[in-house]
């Protein structure tokens, strides 16, 4: 199911796979929009720079977002003033509000069409319960020399009981934006798609990476920005960060659309802007959100936006469904800096949290600092190296006791499921042999086997009756039905068998 960003622009421009040995300054693994702005800014410097990607530029997180560009990331600044204090806050807050001027400023100057404007964010609430966490929000922004404001009258379609606005937030065209990148770097950097890098070693002065073709890159400074890190030791991202799924539609109506961009303030969370469509502008809403690997169908998914929107604007149109993964770290905060402090010059951005559009600059921006041995007023907040994310004990809790269960006690479970009983377009894990098998029934009522265990760390898939796919619930990697790995961390396949 591709995005609206997808679908509305197509790029005119094709990259090869990489079919030799290369050398460069920097390796950058992922095209994505982190990786595409490390490559933007580090050619800016003078650097040598070459950027791989399993698939096409942008086509899977950057190309699947909401692609709101703002600051206000929920309701966060209490909790961070709370838990590190006000200059922590005020620096992710500042950092935040810099990339909205840095991803400006790279539109304007390299002249990228890509519907991008400035907007208001609004987190609001329909809930009287959520109202003092919204008023403590408010004073916990003012405290950091920000202007905010309390608002009770918006555009949306029904009434809420208050909301925290960010003046001169944005949005744009996630997909436009990121092939202007590339145009800008175009003779500058090398850009291989369809390239995947599976190792990195580090060779003392320089660091080799592999591809899955046998051809490699030799580099003195590598950049992982491939979304889930697929090398788990060191760094160790594997324990301190899961993947959420959630899901978006774009409609077409005959009603006046507000202005603004807008979220709800608690469970369950929504959210609303517009984009720009041939001569109009179709709302996209948001939401639905669930642990990647947990089981769902359409009526706890797509449904219930479909509901939303038949709701308030009962003539509309469903034009496009989309559905993503973030990266969520156990406490909040993207991990930005070295992949570990075991391994100079390897650098990491990952876990933006649902907010990737201004923390991949903000993530650019410090690492291409560290390259160029400049210090950033902002690294701090983000270390990737910390260990505070640990201390979260009741999500850490989560993640070990979920690992636990795919790992271990899911394995031993008897399936009760028989191939008889798989329903024409859908799948499930049946046993044949004291063999887990899991199975893929067509439309045309063929069935595909593959061996339903992860090829990241071995824990057992889980059938995705929405995208037909295989998902983990340990660390969100996916599968097609035939076997083929779709999402990182995963980069090999999935066995297949005869049946």
């Amino acid at each position: 199911m591709n995005s609206i960003w997808l679908e509305t622009f197509k790029y005119n421009k094709t990259f090869e796979k990489l079919d030799q040995n290369i050398s460069c300054d920097v390796c950058i693994i992922g095209a994505g929009i982190f990786g595409l702005t490390c490559a933007y800014y580090l050619t800016k410097h003078g650097f040598n720079v070459a950027v791989l990607d399993r698939d096409d530029i942008g086509t899977k997180a950057t190309g699947h977002t909401t692609a709101k560009i703002t600051s206000q990331h929920g309701l966060i600044y209490k909790h961070l003033i709370d838990d590190y204090g006000l200059h922590f806050a005020k620096s992710y807050l500042y950092a935040n509000q810099k990339a909205i001027d840095n991803i400006k400023g790279i539109i304007d100057t390299e002249n990228i069409s890509c519907d991008f404007n400035f907007e208001n964010h609004c987190v609001y609430t329909t809930n009287a319960k959520d109202l003092k966490s919204i008023q403590d929000e408010i004073n916990a922004v003012n405290s950091l020399d920000f202007n905010c404001e309390f608002v009770t009258k918006t555009g949306l379609p029904f009434d809420i009981l208050g909301g925290i606005c960010f003046k001169n937030q944005a949005q744009f065209h996630p997909y436009k934006y990121l092939c202007g990148l590339c145009n800008s770097i175009s003779g500058r950097a090398k850009i291989f798609t369809h390239t995947t890098i599976c190792d990195v070693k580090n060779n003392g002065s320089f660091y080799t990476s592999y591809s899955d073709n046998n051809y490699k890159i030799e580099s003195k400074f590598v950049i992982m920005a491939s979304h889930y890190p697929f090398i788990n030791i060191p760094g160790f991202y594997f324990s301190k960060m899961y993947q959420s799924t959630s899901y978006l539609i774009a409609i077409e109506t005959n009603k006046t659309l507000f202005k603004g961009m807008y979220l709800s303030a608690s469970d369950p969370i929504f959210s609303f802007r517009t984009a720009k469509f041939k001569n109009k502008n179709l709302l996209l809403i948001g939401g639905a959100d669930h642990k990647t690997g947990d089981s769902h169908n359409y009526s706890t998914t797509y449904g219930v936006l479909e509901n939303i929107a038949k709701k308030y604007y009962p003539d509309c149109k469903i034009l496009y469904h989309w559905n993503t993964r973030d990266c969520i770290t156990l406490d909040k905060i993207p991990y930005i800096g070295l992949f570990s402090s075991n391994l100079p010059n390897f650098y990491i951005g990952t876990g933006f949290n649902k907010w990737g559009m201004t923390s991949s600059n903000v993530a650019s921006n410090i690492i291409v600092d560290m390259i160029n041995g400049k210090k950033n007023p902002y690294s701090f907040a983000f270390d990737s190296t910390r260990v505070n994310p640990i201390k979260n004990s009741d999500e850490f809790k989560n993640i070990i006791v979920q690992s636990s269960k795919s790992l271990i006690i899911d394995k031993l479970k008897k399936s009760n499921l028989q191939l008889d009983n798989i329903s024409t377009n859908s799948g499930g894990i049946i046993e044949i042999n004291g063999q887990k098998v899991g199975i893929y029934k067509s439309l045309d009522n063929k069935f595909f086997a593959v061996n339903p265990i992860c090829t990241h760390l071995g824990c057992l898939l889980s059938w995705n009756d929405i995208d037909k796919t295989w998902d983990c619930p340990c660390h969100g990697s996916r599968f097609d039905y035939k076997g083929k790995s779709l999402y990182d961390p995963s980069f090999k396949d999935l066995e297949v068998f005869e049946i």
